[in-house]
């Protein structure tokens, strides 16, 4: 089913309703999680199974079918990427409450929309949390410091295709599809992002 265009998979669902839509969740179920590992707030982690916000966004998703079919402005992982990032924010919400509104809308990006410090805040936490262990939380820290002032260097577009492309792992023409740019753009954005953090970061030993 990941091979089917556009028009297929519209006519797919149409005929066999919530059983082609479970198969195509299934078929990406993985991406979806890793998505939810990246952007999930660091207080929640540990806390929350990322595989249970999915199957939570997948539950939703089945619901609101119709405004994927009824519009398809987009691929159907683009939209079901949207559908669990939603749901992603209500469980920040449930968990957090009204007191972490800030750490809420740091998680608030939506298709069309880029959240620079909610996206520096996810390849933060990604990175440096593989090169160090908990125990060294002052090292931990210090390199975090580094890394957000390396991609504060960036503009806030480009540190989301960057996100996207590389950990997300989402195509070129997804990224472009998500970010409302041409596949050009995208693909010129992603490679100027890489080579300028690479820079930046081989600046600092740590991180080569």
């Amino acid at each position: 089913m990941d091979s089917l265009s556009g028009s297929q998979i519209l006519r797919r669902i149409a005929a066999d309703g919530e059983e082609a839509i479970a198969e195509f969740f299934l078929l990406n179920r993985e991406r979806l999680v890793r998505m939810v590992s990246f952007r999930m707030h660091p207080r929640l982690r540990g806390r929350v199974d990322p595989d249970d916000i999915v199957q939570e966004g997948y539950l939703d998703a089945v619901q609101r079918i119709h405004h994927f079919t009824e519009n398809p402005v987009t691929s159907i992982f683009v939209w079901f990427r949207l559908v669990v990032m939603q749901t992603l924010q209500t469980v920040h919400r449930r968990h957090l409450g009204t007191q972490m509104r800030d750490a809420n809308r740091e998680q608030s990006l939506t298709r069309r929309t880029v959240d620079g410090d909610a996206t520096a805040a996810s390849i933060t936490a990604l990175v440096v949390g593989h090169l160090t262990s908990p125990s060294q939380a002052a090292v931990r820290d210090e390199r975090a410091k580094e890394l957000r002032e390396a991609l504060d260097g960036m503009s806030e577009l480009d540190q989301e295709v960057l996100a996207l492309r590389h950990f997300e792992e989402l195509t070129n023409n997804e990224a472009a599809e998500e970010l409302g740019i041409t596949a050009k753009a995208a693909s010129v954005r992603y490679f100027r992002a890489v080579r300028r953090l690479k820079g930046l970061l081989e600046k600092r030993p740590d991180f080569q």
